[in-house]
């Protein structure tokens, strides 16, 4: 039997039928790692209606149900829920304005933990005595509750801020100025249940720790002085006064400051809420009450509301707990240590080293969470990376990583998660993700400190929707997402 040959014609034929089925399972191969890669991105991304970045007009309200007894409705108060908004409208500042006030007290924050403060002695009449390096943190929170203060109870919207410890509004008679505000401004003169605090008395002298400033003297009463990071400040007689949070919950002689010579960029309201950890804040104040427990949860826009809660009431059984630390030179700050970060399900190659450098504290009045740079950069360079497909923009004043979507109807933005010690994940719900100054100009919302060894700290906006539990006498901080509805 002859041997077979196969002739040349068909063996060319042959070969480049297998190279042909060869290159197809390849590019299978790849086609199917690609897929895999893509479902990945779109499994750990969200995906938004480009319409809906926008704040509406019209307020609506949270649908959570709260326990009234012990909750304030949030508001923001540049957003339409708010008095303050309807109030002044023309002077609402635009957002490149807002983020320069967020690197005013983010600066005021650095500089008060960076260095050991000398305090000065405060002048009723004279504001100018308090100087800029008190290192206060800057007033300008975006959230307000409303209050009663006073016999009978005159309501008063106040910007709460766990970044400061004395409270205040503004009150007649104006000795110096007193800034614009909604509400008329408080007269302790109709109240039956006011009276000043003598200089003299302990209570006094514990002015220093919680404003930074050695309190004054005015004919026997005791005067405080507090001035923030942006040259804001109050300046006025330390008081005590009945103090109303809801119609239950009723606080009688609850130290306050109570204003007669005010400036600075409050936005409307009528003074400020110390939630911070010194033995002068709310949460030291009403500790018998509430145990130093209360949380709350920031809307999602301006346009909407969320809650200030004290007590046990109305905490999500969902909550994940980390532990509070505390910051040295900043013990009134809630400290928390931030171990690493997650963009779109996949853990950042940094070190810990990297966020034990600084320390990090979370803040309800600083916009714009700050992250030490070597941080920042891996999580602006990995968001890049899963944004290439949208057109970049300008940088929006610190923030560097801007989109123009336009041309989108909808977009797909990688998910972004913080992990802080205890195995603590906190996903970033996706408003909490980006900054919108206009549809062209949507940016990441983190932005990057000087130093590695500059304090961290956990923003408002990256707080959207979450509910945050602070427990100050358990030493933990909780998140639970979806807290707002």
């Amino acid at each position: 039997m002859g041997t077979t040959i196969i002739s040349p014609t068909f063996l060319s034929a042959y070969l480049l039928l297998l190279c042909l089925v060869c290159s197809l399972k390849e590019g299978y191969a790849l086609g199917r790692r690609a897929t895999v890669a893509e479902s990945h991105h779109l499994e750990h991304s969200h995906t938004i209606q480009v319409s809906s970045l926008l704040p509406s007009s019209i307020c609506s309200l949270a649908t959570k149900v709260l326990d009234k007894k012990s909750s304030l409705q949030v508001v923001h108060k540049h957003g339409p829920c708010s008095q303050l908004y309807h109030h002044d409208k023309a002077n609402i500042p635009t957002h490149a304005e807002i983020l320069l006030q967020d690197v005013a007290r983010v600066k005021s924050i650095h500089s008060k933990l960076a260095k050991s403060l000398g305090s000065t002695k405060v002048d009723q009449t004279d504001a100018a005595n308090i100087p800029a390096k008190d290192g206060s943190v800057v007033g300008s929170g975006n959230y307000v509750v409303t209050v009663g203060l006073g016999t009978p109870k005159k309501d008063l919207t106040l910007i709460f801020d766990t970044g400061s410890d004395i409270t205040w509004t503004q009150c007649q008679p104006c000795v110096g100025t007193c800034y614009k505000q909604q509400d008329p401004v408080f007269a302790p003169s109709l109240s039956s249940t006011y009276s000043n605090i003598s200089c003299s008395s302990t209570t006094c002298n514990s002015l220093a720790s919680a404003t930074g400033n050695t309190p004054g003297c005015s004919s026997s009463a005791c005067v405080y002085g507090i001035q923030y990071g942006d040259s804001s400040f109050s300046v006025g007689i330390f008081a005590k006064e009945k103090l109303t949070l809801t119609s239950t919950d009723v606080f009688d002689d609850f130290l306050f400051g109570c204003g007669q010579n005010n400036q600075g960029l409050f936005g409307g309201a009528a003074g400020l809420i110390g939630l911070g950890r010194d033995k002068l804040s709310l949460p030291s104040q009403t500790a018998s009450k509430y145990r130093k427990y209360f949380s709350y949860c920031l809307p999602s826009s301006s346009s909407s509301t969320g809650f200030l809660s004290f007590g046990y009431g109305g905490v999500s059984k969902f909550v994940n707990f980390t532990t509070l630390t505390t910051i040295s030179q900043g013990t009134s700050f809630y400290g928390i240590d931030i171990v690493g970060i997650s963009v779109s399900g996949k853990k950042l190659p940094i070190s810990a080293s990297v966020f034990t450098a600084g320390g990090s504290i979370i803040d309800s009045g600083t916009v714009i969470t700050r992250l030490p740079p070597t941080a920042y950069t891996a999580l602006s360079s990995e968001f890049r990376k899963l944004m290439s497909q949208y057109p970049k923009a300008q940088p929006l004043s610190i923030l560097d990583t801007c989109y123009d979507f336009t041309k989108f109807s909808s977009v797909s933005v990688p998910m972004i998660s913080i992990f802080f010690r205890g195995g603590v994940e906190v996903p970033i719900a996706a408003k909490g993700i980006l900054y919108v100054n206009t549809i062209s100009q949507v940016c990441l919302a983190f932005a990057g400190n000087n130093d590695d060894t500059d304090v961290g700290i956990f923003g408002n906006t990256q707080q959207k929707t979450l509910q945050v539990v602070y427990d100050g006498v358990g030493g933990k901080l909780g998140f639970a997402t979806g807290g707002c509805s």
